[in-house]
Parts: C-alpha cells; sequence; structure tokens
C-alpha cells in the first residue's frame, strides 16, 4: 500500500480558494500601503540564528527551524522581519534618503504550538518607518492601520487601537526606586498582568517595592502620562480617525526591543485579540547593524486578520467576492463547430492579450455542456463560434440577452455589456 502523506503540523496547504482569500488579504496590505507611500522590499528566508539571538536572546533558539547548512554555517528559517530590516538598512541606509518608508510581506516561521490563529508557517505584512525621531511616524503608522482595517471592511464598531508608552513607564519605575534590571522584569509584569491572577502580580510588584494599588492609578492617568501619546492623539484627531483610538497603558508588548510608543489593534467582542501590534524602537539598528537610527513600525499575520473577517459579515462579503473573482473568468468560448477549432483559438489569445480572462474547451463537448462549463467558471459571456463564423454571437450569462459582433469588433462589443 502506498504510504500517504500529510501537511505538517502548523503547516498550511492553499487550494485555490484559500489561496484567493489570502491573495485578498495581500492586495489590501499592498494598496493601503502604497497609498500611505510605502515601498516594498524583501528579505532572504534563511539568515544567521546569531541574527536572531543578536535581537532576542540565547532563548529565541527554542522558537525557531534552526539547523546547520552544508556549509557547517548554524541558520535559521526566519520568524519575523525586523532583524533582517535592520541588518539592511544599517548596510544601505546611505543609498537612500531619510526617512526610509518601507513594507514587506512574507512567510515566516516559528516552531511553537500551532493553535487558532497561530501556526509554525504564516504570512505576515511588515511596514516600519526609519530614520525619523518624530512621533509624527508613530502616528503615520497608527493611521496606517486604522486604514487597512477599514478596507478589510471592517467599522469601529469592529475595532480599536490601543496606544501606550513604555518610556512613560520606564520614568514610572526610576520614580519608584527600580532600577537596571528590574526596569525589564517590571515591564514584563505590566506586559502579562491581564493574563496573570491578581494575588501573583500583586506578590510581583511587592518583590519590586510596589503596589497594585500603585499601578492601577498609573493606569488610570492614561494620556496625561505621555507627552508623545498626547501629540499622537492630537495628530490622529486632526485626522479624522482619533475615535479609533484609546490609551491603555497596560499595552507594554513583551518585546524588550520596544523604545517608545507602542499599539495594539484590538477586535471588539470576539475575545480581544490582538490582531497587530508595533511600536518604536530606536535602538535595535544600532544593535544590529552599529548605525544609529530612529525607527518605528508594526507587523500583521495573515491568519488572526483572516480569522477575524470570516467572523464578521461585512468584511467577509468582501473575501468571498474576491475569492469568487480569483477563481472567475471573463469569457467562456463556446466552440459551436468543431471545424472552427483553430478560430476559436486565435480568438482565446486575442482576447487573453488584450487583459480578458478567457477560457475554451480543451476536449470535444456538446454545446449544453460547454455552456455548463461556461456558467461553472463563472464567466460574464460566452463567445459562440460556429458555422457562421466570421459572425460570432455573445451570449450575457447574467441576464441572457445576446448580440452578434465580428472578430474585429469583440473586445469593443465585450467591453460594452
Amino acid at each position: 500500500m502506498a504510504q500517504r502523506f500529510q501537511t505538517l503540523p502548523g503547516f498550511r496547504d492553499f487550494f485555490p480558494d484559500e489561496c484567493a482569500a489570502r491573495n485578498h488579504v495581500f492586495e489590501i496590505w499592498r494598496k493601503v500601503a502604497r497609498r500611505y507611500g510605502f515601498v516594498e522590499y524583501e528579505g532572504p528566508i534563511l539568515e544567521p540564528t546569531a541574527l536572531y539571538q543578536r535581537k532576542s536572546g540565547a532563548e529565541i533558539v527554542n522558537q525557531l527551524f534552526c539547523f546547520p547548512d552544508k556549509g557547517e554555517r548554524d541558520v535559521s528559517m526566519r520568524p519575523e522581519l525586523t532583524p533582517t530590516l535592520a541588518r539592511m538598512a544599517a548596510a544601505r541606509q546611505r543609498d537612500f534618503r531619510k526617512p526610509l518608508r518601507w513594507f514587506s510581506i512574507g512567510q515566516f516561521f516559528r516552531y511553537e504550538k500551532h493553535q487558532k490563529g497561530r501556526g509554525r508557517e504564516f504570512y505576515q505584512f511588515n511596514c516600519d518607518i526609519l530614520g525619523e525621531d518624530s512621533v509624527l511616524a508613530d502616528a503615520e503608522l497608527i493611521a496606517l492601520s486604522i486604514d487597512l482595517m477599514r478596507a478589510f471592511g471592517f467599522t469601529e464598531a469592529d475595532f480599536r487601537i490601543r496606544v501606550s508608552d513604555r518610556n512613560a513607564w520606564v520614568d514610572f519605575a526610576t520614580r519608584n526606586g527600580v532600577e537596571g534590571d528590574g526596569v525589564t522584569a517590571f515591564l514584563q509584569v505590566i506586559d502579562k498582568m491581564e493574563r496573570t491572577p491578581e494575588e501573583k502580580v500583586a506578590g510581583q510588584l511587592a518583590a519590586l517595592g510596589l503596589t497594585l494599588e500603585l499601578i492601577r492609578d498609573f493606569i488610570a492617568s492614561g494620556v496625561e502620562a505621555s507627552e508623545a501619546l498626547q501629540a499622537i492623539l492630537a495628530d490622529l484627531s486632526a485626522r479624522g480617525v482619533g475615535h479609533f483610538v484609546e490609551v491603555d497603558l497596560s499595552i507594554v508588548r513583551g518585546l524588550a526591543y520596544y523604545t517608545g510608543p507602542v499599539f495594539e489593534i484590538f477586535d471588539i467582542g470576539k475575545g480581544m485579540r490582538a490582531v497587530a501590534g508595533g511600536g518604536r524602537y530606536d535602538q535595535l539598528v544600532q544593535l544590529i547593524g552599529g548605525v544609529e537610527m530612529a525607527a518605528c513600525g508594526f507587523a500583521m499575520g495573515d491568519m488572526v486578520i483572516t480569522d477575524l473577517i470570516r467572523e464578521t459579515p461585512a468584511p467577509n462579503a468582501l473575501l468571498e467576492a474576491a475569492v469568487r473573482d480569483g477563481q472567475s473568468v471573463d469569457v467562456y468560448i463556446v466552440l459551436a463547430d468543431p471545424g472552427k477549432q483553430a478560430e476559436a483559438a486565435a480568438l482565446a489569445q486575442t482576447l487573453r492579450l488584450a487583459g480578458i480572462r478567457t477560457l475554451t474547451p480543451l476536449a470535444p463537448a456538446k454545446v449544453p455542456k460547454q455552456f455548463q462549463a461556461a456558467e461553472q467558471s463563472g464567466a460574464s459571456f460566452a463567445v459562440v463560434v460556429g458555422s457562421e463564423y466570421p459572425e460570432v454571437t455573445i451570449r450575457n450569462l447574467r441576464d441572457r440577452s445576446e448580440i452578434t459582433t465580428r472578430p474585429e469588433g469583440l473586445i469593443e462589443a465585450l467591453q460594452g455589456q
């Protein structure tokens, strides 16, 4: 009995409908990023493992698909793009006008437990501004993230941007006697506070000389705790999108490389999942490439956003329409006279060269079967090539109306329908 193979745990097959849905997400990502003046770039899928260790420490290896290559180099399949971006920006930063406004859509790999919204292989949209330390860059990214969600079909009732400022927390910790490595430990406590039992949080804070009441009072201070957040909110309000944003100082994001404002996109009413997130990381390019360069950015993965689209009626309707369009054609050539095979093939080629998606039967079939195939293909029109050629019939498959034309007028006739 032949061995049967299955997809590896955490990896995905993309059959045509799933691939069309993925491409819809990619198209929205790409369209909105370009609308904001961002340009696309890409890096390699395989990088030295040390690149990720430099950013995240030795413990990151447990989350990597890493191995020695045939040159005995320790390499990893990329789990994220920011280290690669920092490396690339540092290597050729003199060749580009600042600020850099770069985005990428790529495939990533993480060796971790797969679950709903998280796999071992996934696609991710990364959008970054480098070489600009103004908080208006942070506001620009938040505005872009809002427009991404709206382009997918979400409304104010579906999502919210929650913003915070790690610098405000660092200042708070310092004022209250927390220093050195204690600040990092403190930020990790705050990052996990919503998911940790209150008694445990209180104990962790007590070890740092702090109380839960003190933390809650600081969180309640909201925007007043950060001049950077005040500037960001003022800018977003001027753009008319301030109502999508709320200050939530409990958001600090766990990655230690963040150095200022941070934000996350949360859905409303479906478990408050983080759909995307990012922030300012002014020290990473220096750490990776030895070049001082302010930076901020965010990322959105395809799995969570696609799940959320599927669960929300209006965005899902847009997705389903895109899937249907991605798997349909414009014209189906119906060969009513087998003797006109060459003429039908020539017509199909003419239509395709004009950018019209066209199918032809590849084997002899009765005319009713061909019309059935035309319907199944999603074609809007059938072009019937029969014994009357060079006259052909265009049948509108939506309203069943028909007109006749000649090959030289076929494209114009189709475009006029």
